[in-house]
């Protein structure tokens, strides 16, 4: 397929911003191309292309391309200065719309060029991760601008925005759901464009319709792939997107927990008697293990099985089975008084790549088991939770504290008694409770009402940076004021406030510094205008706040009053930040009191 007719598709898609309009373009598209042509592999490269990668969100690979890289590729593939690419994008405010210029004057004397096809595309930025040496740099900005070199039209602008993963068209996982279900399932459906509206052929239609939905969800919750939830789809149908499992070595999306501001609310909501455990402020993990083979990927689903080879050897030594999937929260301690650690100092060990032996011995962690979604070939996602906390415990037939453990529990129907233990959980340095329901099954990529969190009444939202403002005076240098963003019920980015207050000038107060902040953000710097500063969403904040208000100032039509940064979020991508629904939700509690 040529990429000319994948950027038309992005045009099209970047013109819209109704969601429904959106997926009929995609649908439609990938209808027409692959319902009974294509190769699996196309399909699987054009699907990452759609979403603004190249690999799978489990591989850790990434491409090493920052702005000033791509400044270099496009002076290489226009013949012109970096100082002229860099006039042109303060001028434009765009890499890639600077792209389209500069090599369009330059193509106007080339006689050759061949014709890309998505596959070349492909194929040539997977080389990326892959390079490294001594002229590295010289070899990535080769690379690219031999793509630039051979592109026409509006494929240079796409090329970067790949590149820098930055392609903003729109397509946010649900949308990207609903295309495949219309593109490969035939639901019983009209999309009526001018009113922008699913019309159903009757109320069966429509009960059809939501199941074809739930079907595709749930395969992308157990594979983390829509490749290879669209070859299933367009070969098998229904039926075999329902008989897609777990598959131990590839990371399934974790099940996620909704809020409550009471111990006592939230066993309402999922029944008495219900399930206490300790909410720790540690890292979420979900541990694979296959014989002597142990993989962990964190709730991002990045592999980060090499940074935490003492998580390996206790896995290794104490979970007794031969193989199995648990889920479980790892906690950083201090190992000479043994107290625990907030997760910001464990998240030094999520980006190390050196001396990672050391880091474990200063920063050690202890593992607590709290679910178990496998076991040596019986799939427990179906199984009631009682019955997988019980199978937790034989593979684990005791605690081994500083290594590995259950995590704290209690059964009960009292509210004093869920009550103290929320207390105790504070006491020991943890962030609150978590209340679940003894019958529910467990459901990967899920925010539903069987699992909820209690916490302190000062709340948090995990929001993504999507622009900042450059300091001055002594912050001269530094990103300083940062404008949040939570996610709308179509899976944009809609800002919802500003903060500044939380972090810190100096390394040595602890915490996050500016410094540390602003250089995590450079990469992902998209335009500047003065000291304003716009940037792709990539850095999740946890911020806390003291109440929600309703403000026509930003987007999401709320502001956060007192915001205050807790932390980096390292373990947190932007499609995991709060939803617009969350925000509903806090404030309505907040509202009743």
């Amino acid at each position: 397929m040529r990429y000319a007719d994948l950027v038309s598709l992005y045009l099209d898609l970047e013109a819209t911003t109704k969601r429904l309009e959106k997926t009929h373009l995609l649908a439609r598209f990938l209808k027409e191309r692959f319902s009974k042509n294509g190769s699996r592999e196309e399909l699987s490269a054009t699907l990452q292309l759609l979403q603004g990668r190249l690999f799978p969100p489990w591989d850790k690979r990434t491409l090493g391309m920052s702005s000033n890289l791509v400044v270099k590729a496009i002076a290489a593939a226009a013949g012109t200065t970096e100082e002229h690419v860099k006039e042109e994008w303060k001028q434009l405010g765009d890499l890639g719309k600077v792209a389209v210029a500069l090599v369009a004057k330059k193509k106007q004397a080339t006689l050759f060029s061949r014709e890309l096809s998505v596959l070349d595309v492909v194929t040539t930025l997977r080389k990326l991760p892959g390079i490294e040496g001594e002229r590295s740099v010289e070899t990535k900005v080769k690379l690219v601008a031999s793509l630039l070199t051979s592109a026409t039209g509006e494929e240079p602008r796409f090329i970067l925005r790949t590149v820098l993963e930055e392609l903003r068209v729109g397509i946010a996982e649900g949308t990207m759901r609903d295309a495949l279900c219309w593109a490969f399932l035939n639901p019983q459906i009209t999309y009526d464009m001018e009113n922008n509206d699913i019309v159903f052929t009757s109320e069966a239609g429509r009960a059809a319709y939501n199941e074809l939905i739930t079907a595709v969800q749930d395969a992308y919750d157990l594979t983390s792939d829509f490749g290879v939830v669209a070859d299933v789809a367009r070969t098998k149908g229904v039926a075999g997107l329902r008989a897609i499992t777990l598959e131990l070595g590839k990371p399934l999306r974790v099940m996620l927990a909704q809020r409550e501001s009471t111990v006592a609310a939230a066993m309402d909501r999922v029944g008495r008697p219900a399930a206490l455990e300790y909410k720790y402020d540690g890292f979420r993990m979900q541990i694979h293990k296959q014989g002597s083979q142990i993989t962990i990927f964190t709730r991002r689903l990045e592999n980060v099985t090499k940074q935490f080879p003492d998580v390996v050897a206790s896995v290794k030594k104490h979970i007794k089975a031969r193989e199995c999937l648990i889920d479980c929260e790892a906690v950083g301690y201090d190992p000479a008084s043994g107290r625990y650690k907030p997760f910001q100092y464990i998240s030094q060990r999520i980006r190390r790549k050196y001396d990672i032996a050391k880091m474990a011995e200063e920063l050690p962690v202890e593992l607590n088991v709290f679910d178990i979604l496998y076991v040596d070939g019986e799939t427990l996602l179906k199984t009631p939770f009682k019955e997988r906390r019980a199978r937790l415990r034989e593979v684990l037939p005791r605690d081994v504290p500083r290594k590995v453990r259950l995590s704290a529990y209690l059964e009960t129907s009292d509210d004093k008694a869920g009550e103290a233990f929320y207390k105790d959980s504070l006491a020991a340095g943890h962030e609150g409770v978590m209340v679940k329901a003894l019958s529910a099954p467990y459901r990967p990529g899920s925010r539903v009402g069987t699992w909820v969190k209690v916490k302190p009444v000062m709340d948090t939202f995990d929001l993504v940076i999507v622009a900042a403002e450059w300091g001055e005076g002594k912050r001269s240098g530094w990103l300083t004021s940062f404008t949040l963003a939570c996610q709308d019920d179509d899976g944009a980015f809609v800002t919802i406030g500003r903060v500044g207050t939380g972090l810190k000038e100096l390394e040595q107060e602890g915490g996050v510094t500016f410094r540390e902040l602003t250089e995590r953000l450079k990469p992902h710097i998209t335009a500047e205008h003065g000291r304003d500063v716009a940037l792709a969403p990539a850095v999740v904040l946890e911020v806390a706040f003291e109440e929600i208000q309703q403000s026509p100032s930003y987007e999401s039509g709320y502001a956060l009053r007192f915001p205050r940064v807790i932390r980096v979020r390292d373990d947190r991508s932007p499609e995991d930040v709060t939803s617009i629904e969350e925000v509903r939700l806090a404030f309505e509690q907040q509202r009743r009191g």
